[in-house]
C-alpha cells in the first residue's frame, strides 16, 4: 500500500510539472508574445514603451523554463497549506492535547479516542494509536510494568513514524526550486550578456536591436529566476517551522501519554 501512495504521489507530481510547462508555453507564447505587445505588430522587433509583456518575451526561451518553475513552486505551496491543515486537525492543537491530558489523568480513554475522531488529523492519528495500546496493556497481566511503557513507547514511536513522511511531503521539491530557479536565471542572464556582445562586436554601428534584446534577456531571466528563489526560500522555511512545531506537538503528548500510563500501572 506504502509503494502504491509513493508510485501514485510520484506520477501526481510529475503530472502537475508537466501541465505548468504547457501552461508556461502558452502564456509565453500566445500572451507574451502577442504580437499587439511590439511595435508595428511584430514580435520580432522592439516591445511597445512600458509593455512588460513584450519585455518579459523577450527574455527568449529560458523564460518558459522559469515560468514552469514559478507556477510549480506555487502549486505546491498551495498543496503544503492545503495538507498541513489537514494534519493540523479541525481544532486548536493545543487544546486538544490539554483535553487528552485532562481525560487520561481520570482514566477515559473511551472519551479521549472519541475525542481523537472528532479532532483528525496527524497529532490525533497518533494519540488514538496509543490510546488503543494503552487499555491493551493496562489489563495484560502477562507483561511487567516496565515491558507495558516499554511497548507502549514503541507502538507510539510506529505511529509517529507513520506520520512524519506525510508532514514532510514534497518539501524536497521546494528546496530543489529554490536551488535551480535562480540557477536557471543565470543560464538565461549568460545567454542575454553574449547577445548583448555580439551586437556589440559587429564592425562600424552595433546592432541597436540586437544588443537591447540580449540585454532585455539578461534582465527579465535574472528577475525571474531571483524571484522564484526567494518564494521558494521563504516557503520551504515557514513550512519547516510547521512541521517542526508538529513534530514538536506529537512528541509532548507521545512523552505526556506514557507519563500518566506508568503513573496508572500499580
Amino acid at each position: 500500500m506504502k509503494a502504491l501512495k509513493e508510485i501514485f504521489s510520484s506520477v501526481f507530481n510529475t503530472l502537475v510539472i508537466l501541465a505548468c510547462f504547457g501552461i508556461s508555453l502558452y502564456i509565453y507564447l500566445a500572451i507574451m508574445g502577442n504580437p499587439i505587445n511590439f511595435m508595428e505588430n511584430n514580435p520580432k522587433g522592439h516591445p511597445l514603451p512600458g509593455n512588460y509583456l513584450g519585455i518579459m518575451y523577450k527574455g527568449g526561451p529560458i523564460v518558459p523554463v522559469l515560468l514552469t518553475i514559478v507556477l510549480t513552486l506555487l502549486s505546491f505551496v498551495v498543496e503544503r497549506f492545503i495538507s498541513l491543515s489537514k494534519a493540523n486537525g479541525k481544532g486548536s492543537v493545543v487544546k486538544f492535547v490539554r483535553n487528552i491530558q485532562d481525560l487520561l489523568k481520570e482514566d477515559k480513554i473511551e472519551e479521549a479516542r472519541a475525542l481523537c475522531d472528532k479532532q483528525k488529523g496527524s497529532i490525533a492519528n497518533v494519540i488514538k494509536s496509543g490510546l488503543t495500546r494503552y487499555r491493551e496493556l493496562q489489563n495484560d497481566p502477562t507483561l511487567a510494568k516496565d515491558q507495558k511503557i516499554l511497548a507502549l513507547q514503541k507502538d507510539l514511536e510506529e505511529a509517529t513514524a507513520l506520520e512524519l513522511p506525510a508532514l514532510s511531503k514534497n518539501m524536497v521539491i521546494l528546496s530543489t526550486v529554490a536551488s535551480i530557479s535562480v540557477l536557471t536565471g543565470l543560464i538565461g542572464t549568460v545567454l542575454g550578456m553574449i547577445r548583448a556582445f555580439a551586437a556589440l562586436a559587429n564592425q562600424g554601428a552595433p546592432d541597436a536591436l540586437q544588443l537591447a534584446t540580449g540585454i532585455s534577456e539578461a534582465l527579465v531571466n535574472t528577475a525571474f529566476g531571483i524571484t522564484g528563489s526567494t518564494i521558494a526560500i521563504l516557503m520551504y522555511n515557514y513550512f519547516s517551522s510547521r512541521v517542526d512545531a508538529m513534530t514538536y506537538r506529537i512528541d509532548e503528548s507521545n512523552y505526556s501519554i506514557v507519563q500518566t500510563f506508568a503513573a496508572s500501572l500499580k
